[in-house]
């Protein structure tokens, strides 16, 4: 009978209950995560790790570092693409169970944390959905406020090397990890845990924060800051402006609306905790990062990375007051809502439905696609929009191409004017016979262009206007001939319907106006 009441109480533990969450995130992978197909940056990161570099336009280098390795080792499915983020994501969730054990919850607080983390639409959608440095980003947030929570609770000084080093990796793999550290930062000022900045062990886990992320800054330094001027050119000519309630809303929508209690719950928990509480930093951190980021036009999903440690706070105050008799309701009912809303969020963040299933279901749920960009949206959100129609599309350049005299075909050059095409163009078309894709956009634009003579090339329009785009490029090209036009409804609009031309003897020299070709967003 012992042994039987020992059992059921593993099965039932608080790490089993982070275990099972665990294993649902990775059944949830393994039956979506080759529904549609390469996700647009996904197809840019691949063509990054051909391109190894200390940096790069739009990012610091670690998870391109990481996508060579994987590469190497498992090849170019999209299984091995996204195991990374998928182990990331699995990380996580046990990172908000053990968080929520540091705050001082138990069983019942990190199994509602795991959960939330698992049914958080925004933490499926970038932990593990597909490749990308925001499931490293997550993950080395909540790895830090962990150390950090280990640091203030139990006074274990030393441990700011380690902080120090997850920080310097966080910062390499993403610039919105120095959000966090700002946000550390006045936590620790504005609450007794001033006293930190007396500690040489702060300024020692600095400095080797900074050592890691010095190569990168080096990089940065010799180029010029290109990632300066692409993030201005982020928040001001593509991020949709939003204003401080609507960035507050858009909170609420990322963490899903089964989550909305806990998320609230847990600032209140961090916020209005016992004045000696250890963890209010946190909740002046993440105020500091709110204000920071919703100042400068930033995506709600900036500071999802915050969502694990909230979750796991607001888990530990259900606990709380589930142990008073007349609240013991109060757990499973959260954790029913918890249920009910990833059962009805899920089809927006992982591909469970087929595409027209979730059409249909988006229509039924009187739905339209949200999007906090400037450019138009289409029939799907730009997730699952931006993983169809690559192939499709390189296979139409692949037939211009065939049209080419074998002289013309030798000295083609082929020019795409988004990462995401150039991307499909370099992944999918060897198998066409393609040249590689020439691309003025963020990083391609520092890769440059082979030898060309000029006599032939394939160029996508600027735009959906073929008049507008004829008169452009007849100023260049001694012939103009329209080839092709991209058709997939369900891509983003701005990908469907444009026109590719075929263009022959060129009336400029491409070196000569690569400079002003150069465009970083």
């Amino acid at each position: 009978m012992e042994k039987q009441v020992i059992e059921r109480r593993f099965w039932l533990s608080g790490t089993s209950l982070v275990v099972y969450c665990a294993l649902a995130r990775v059944v949830l992978h393994l039956f979506t995560f080759a529904h549609y197909g390469y996700f647009r940056d996904e197809l840019y990161y691949i063509a990054c790790s051909k391109h190894l570099a200390w940096g790069f336009v739009d990012q610091p280098p670690s998870s391109i570092f990481l996508l060579r390795a994987v590469r190497m080792l498992l090849g170019d499915s999209l299984f091995a693409i996204r195991l990374l983020p998928l182990l990331a994501g699995v990380a996580i969730i046990f990172l908000a169970g053990l968080i929520a054990r540091k705050l001082g919850g138990g069983r019942t607080a990190q199994g509602l944390a795991a959960f939330a983390v698992l049914t958080s639409p925004v933490l499926q959608g970038n932990a593990g959905r597909y490749f990308s440095m925001n499931a490293f980003d997550i993950l080395f947030w909540a790895l830090a406020a962990y150390i950090l929570a280990l640091i203030v609770r139990e006074e274990r000084p030393r441990l700011w090397l380690a902080f120090g080093v997850v920080a310097g990796l966080g910062l390499l793999n993403k610039y919105s990890m120095g959000f966090f550290l700002f946000g550390v930062a006045i936590g620790l000022l504005l609450t007794r845990q001033r006293r930190q900045f007396c500690s040489k062990w702060l300024y020692l886990g600095g400095l080797l924060a900074f050592l890691i992320f010095l190569p990168h800054l080096l990089w940065e330094i010799a180029n010029g800051f290109p990632s300066l001027e692409f993030m201005r050119n982020a928040a001001s000519l593509k991020n949709a402006p939003l204003t401080p309630i609507n960035f507050f809303l858009g909170q609420l929508m990322d963490a899903g609306i089964g989550n909305i209690p806990s998320l609230l719950l847990g600032f209140g928990f961090l916020a209005a905790g016992k004045k000696g509480n250890p963890f209010r930093l946190f909740a002046w951190a993440y105020a500091a990062i709110f204000v920071v980021m919703a100042l400068q036009n930033g995506k709600p999903y900036y500071l999802s990375p915050f969502f694990p440690l909230l979750f796991a706070a607001g888990a530990v105050i259900i606990e709380l007051a589930a142990a008073k008799k007349h609240l013991k309701w109060i757990a499973p009912a959260l954790a029913a809502c918890i249920l009910l809303g990833g059962i009805i969020t899920t089809p927006f963040s992982l591909p469970v439905l087929s595409v027209q299933g979730f059409i249909r279901y988006q229509e039924f749920l009187g739905q339209k696609p949200q999007w906090n960009e400037r450019s138009e949206i289409g029939v799907l959100p730009q997730q699952y929009a931006d993983e169809l129609g690559w192939e499709e599309m390189t296979a139409q350049v692949a037939e211009l191409y065939r049209r080419l005299t074998p002289a013309e075909q030798r000295d083609c050059w082929i020019y795409l004017r988004n990462y995401g095409e150039a991307g499909a163009i370099d992944f999918f078309g060897p198998k066409y016979g393609l040249p590689r894709a020439v691309c003025a956009h963020n990083s391609y634009w520092y890769w440059g262009f082979d030898e060309w003579r000029g006599s032939a090339a394939i160029i996508f329009g600027t735009s959906r206007d073929i008049e507008e785009n004829f008169r452009d490029l007849r100023s260049h090209f001694e012939q103009v001939e329209l080839g092709a036009t991209t058709r997939c409804d369900l891509a983003m609009p701005y990908e469907n319907r444009r026109p590719i031309f075929i263009c022959r003897r060129a009336k400029f020299s491409l070196r000569d106006i690569w400079a002003n070709e150069r465009f970083f967003i």
